[in-house]
């Protein structure tokens, strides 16, 4: 099992959620929330890189650099500081206190990585942008469910610009 989405954590880390009264051992009670302060630093750091390493990827493809996205793609699956830092308490921390629903959208995150990884290092132009986008339907994806009152235009109930005719 990999590290748990960096994405979707740290949103719900530098957002704050807060669950209302989770009856004990739920489901419910699995939250951020719960997480101690130096593993939310942790995430919050990693965040940042993987923010910066998708900013980065951009540029590289509009480059057609290959190794550079092979080089970051392959930083993201395997985590850029958290397989460097996390102790195994805070592993099993990570593990008890989030959501099942985190670990599935966390080994999505990393196979998706793994296979940009794949593509760029074997020149599969065609297919950067592919792995590129099912990267960001992942950070979306995590954001709608998970971080609305932090990225409100995910809320359907949020008015956006009426056009009017």
């Amino acid at each position: 099992m990999t590290l748990l989405s960096l994405f979707c954590m740290t949103c719900l880390i530098t957002s704050g959620v807060v669950n209302a009264g989770p009856a004990k051992g739920s489901e419910a009670e699995k939250s951020i929330e719960y997480l101690s302060n130096e593993l939310r630093k942790l995430l919050q750091d990693e965040m940042k890189a993987i923010e910066s390493a998708m900013k980065e990827i951009v540029s590289a493809n509009a480059n057609g650099d290959m190794k550079k996205i092979a080089t970051l793609a392959g930083k993201m699956e395997d985590s850029f500081i958290l397989k460097k830092k996390l102790t195994k308490k805070q592993k099993h921390e990570l593990h008890s206190k989030l959501p099942d629903d985190f670990i599935q959208r966390d080994t999505g995150f990393h196979y998706f990585a793994s296979m940009l990884e794949h593509v760029a290092e074997n020149n599969k132009v065609e297919l950067i942008g592919f792995y590129y986008s099912k990267l960001l339907e992942s950070c979306s994806g995590c954001h709608a469910e998970y971080a609305k009152h932090k990225f409100p235009m995910f809320d359907k109930n949020v008015k956006t610009h009426e056009h009017h005719h």
